[in-house]
């Protein structure tokens, strides 16, 4: 590798490390922001996102640990890490979601939860497409896989900030678990891909 490459990676490399250092404090402060929201609220899509979240600090953690070695084996084990995470997410929102709206339970208003997702919507996107541009700059499946966790992150928070305006503005408390099961697809969708996509 010439000297000019290897500059030129080490600065992509930089790129990656802040981004994911970013994601990880952004959803470090979330994972409160989002318990306060869903406990006073008793919203089963706000404590769903809370659990993205948390996901989505394993998988930076994930991609940091595999950022800082190199080898096939070691990225092979960060996207099966990354992939579980989803599948338990899944499993967990999928049971939360249909017992609130077979017990028929009505969230209450959250302008915390509203007003964290929707700027955490933004910020996702963000940093989503600076790791999609920084992942295929290095060749990196796990930073472009995980750049697609955060962009998911991004589409959840918009799909749990429309539940919650439209149980504000119509009292509809079904949209809540609704958004629930928006989660479950694409926490199924992106378990899927990275277990059986090609990578």
């Amino acid at each position: 590798m010439t000297t000019t490459k290897a500059a030129k990676r080490t600065t992509l490399l930089r790129r990656g490390f802040a981004l994911e250092y970013t994601t990880l404090a952004w959803n470090v402060v979330g994972i409160v922001v989002l318990a306060i929201a869903a406990w006073s609220a008793r919203s089963v899509a706000l404590a769903g996102f809370g659990l993205d979240s948390l996901i989505e600090i394993g998988a930076s953690t994930v991609v940091i640990w595999e950022l800082s070695g190199t080898g096939e084996d070691r990225q092979r084990r960060a996207l099966r890490l990354i992939g579980g995470a989803f599948a338990a997410l899944a499993v967990y929102l999928l049971v939360q979601s249909t017992l609130v709206l077979v017990s028929g339970f009505h969230p209450h208003h959250s302008p915390l939860g509203i007003t964290w997702t929707a700027i955490t919507a933004a910020v996702m996107f963000s940093l989503a497409a600076g790791k999609a541009r920084t992942g295929a700059a290095l060749d990196n499946p796990v930073l472009k896989t995980e750049g697609r966790v955060t962009l998911i992150d991004g589409l959840l928070a918009a799909a749990v900030l429309v539940g919650l305006l439209l149980n504000l503005a119509f009292g509809w408390w079904w949209a809540d678990p609704l958004a629930g099961y928006v989660l479950v697809y694409y926490a199924i969708r992106e378990a899927w891909e990275i277990f059986f996509g090609d990578h």
